[in-house]
């Protein structure tokens, strides 16, 4: 036990990090290209790998990790050359300089604060190619002094600058796709997460008016029974009312959290294409984990931006999820969105069980459900009411139709509320 807790702790630290840049720079720059007479200076894989490390697997420190990591190669390239049967004194000749390289680098970006350019990839690749040049002219020129007692001529110092463009500015392209893709991750969970706190919230702000109602209710009760000199009960009644408004008190202090986080500043608005991409994507991988094959298709005729991303996503996976449940084992589900001018609707259909005839009415009311645990429990039913009351809130219309197999559901909502919230 204590030793998968040491294990654990050298993984997380800042050692670990350090070592793991260090060999695996050692071991890709092995995949070179040596475009100079005599084979002897190298562009190697290793070079961009150890600027892509420093930027999406930063250490604490940029120095100890390139001083150890230009160590690490000049061990790693030398031993390998002495295995090889070559003379100690001429491989640390020729591998030697290789320490300027990465150690150079590292200083550059220690001293500029690497972390400062990130987000700008123009400067960041700027950078980075001034960084390469310094430290490949510094490496062959060594090498060269020591090997042919010569410095660098304008052939060999145009192929380094030429180099060391392309390979900065690859790297800063490659590690921006990652870290793009890692923002584009990041959005659709926090949407994910903020469509379904949008609907708590609406279904919350719903039940406070009931709440309300009720703390009413029970306050005109007290006074009622007060005039009829009901002591007992009319003191029964107004604790009631007092209970019901610390409810009403708790449940706002819940509101106002809710609404912190369903508030859309940092994302103004997504196409609708985007917002069915991550409602095939959670509902693909919410088949699989419930054990059921569905092909979800969509088809979209106009595709356009929306600032009501946030409710429209909670609307189509609540809608899509309940027609991956409603399949039995394997079947098919078609999203489709059409627009006019007025209006934009939003079908989904399924090849499921479909519902009974006879509940048709009653649907959308809290609680119904025709979902059961396998110990026979029911279903909170609450996903179906939380869609109803989206739509009214966006006043739109949502109509069931049960087909021959399955069941189709049709939401239409006034284009005028889709695109409110992107009018500047």
């Amino acid at each position: 036990m204590n030793i998968k807790l040491m294990w654990r702790q050298f993984y997380q630290s800042e050692a670990a990090r350090m070592v793991f840049i260090a060999i695996v720079t050692a071991l890709t720059g092995e995949l070179k290209v040596m475009p100079f007479d005599g084979e002897i200076f190298r562009f190697a894989l290793g070079g961009i790998l150890f600027f892509l490390l420093f930027l999406i697997y930063p250490p604490v420190s940029i120095l100890r990790t390139g001083f150890l990591t230009a160590v690490t190669v000049v061990v790693f390239r030398v031993t390998k050359e002495l295995w090889l049967g070559a003379a100690l004194f001429e491989s640390l000749q020729m591998h030697v300089p290789v320490f300027l390289f990465y150690f150079i680098i590292a200083v550059g970006w220690h001293f500029v604060g690497l972390e400062k350019y990130k987000s700008f990839p123009l400067r960041l690749g700027a950078l980075a190619f001034l960084f390469e040049v310094i430290s490949n002219t510094s490496e062959h020129a060594l090498r060269n002094w020591w090997l042919h007692s010569s410095l660098l001529n304008s052939k060999e110092w145009g192929i380094l600058v030429g180099v060391a463009l392309l390979r900065s500015f690859f790297t800063v392209g490659l590690y921006s796709s990652v870290a793009l893709s890692k923002e584009k991750q990041r959005v659709e969970e926090m949407l994910g997460v903020g469509s379904e706190l949008y609907a708590e919230a609406l279904y919350l702000q719903k039940s406070m008016n009931h709440i309300e109602q009720i703390t009413a209710s029970s306050h005109d009760l007290y006074r009622k029974l007060k005039k009829e000199n009901q002591k007992e009960l009319s003191s029964q009644a107004l604790h009631i009312a007092q209970e019901i408004h610390e409810v009403k008190k708790d449940s706002q202090r819940i509101l106002a959290g809710l609404s912190k986080w369903t508030t859309r500043q940092q994302i103004e608005a997504f196409y609708l294409s985007d917002l069915l991409d991550m409602v095939v994507t959670a509902n693909e991988k919410y088949s699989e984990m419930i054990g059921k094959e569905c092909v979800l298709e969509t088809t979209i005729h106009e595709d356009f931006q929306t600032g009501q991303h946030v409710p429209l996503l909670a609307v189509l996976n609540n809608l899509t999820a309940n027609a991956v449940e409603a399949i039995e084992e394997k079947g098919h589900i078609f999203i489709t969105i059409d627009s006019d001018e007025e209006w934009v609707c939003f079908s989904v259909r399924d090849t499921g069980k479909g519902i009974p005839i006879e509940h048709e009415d009653v649907i959308f009311e809290p609680g119904y459900t025709t979902k059961f645990t396998d110990q026979g429990t029911a279903a909170t039913g609450i996903g179906l009411s939380h869609v109803s009351t989206i739509i009214d809130a966006m006043q739109g219309t949502i109509v069931v139709e049960r087909l021959d197999k399955g069941l189709i559901v049709t939401v239409k909502i006034p284009m005028k509320s889709i695109m409110k919230e992107i009018e500047t």
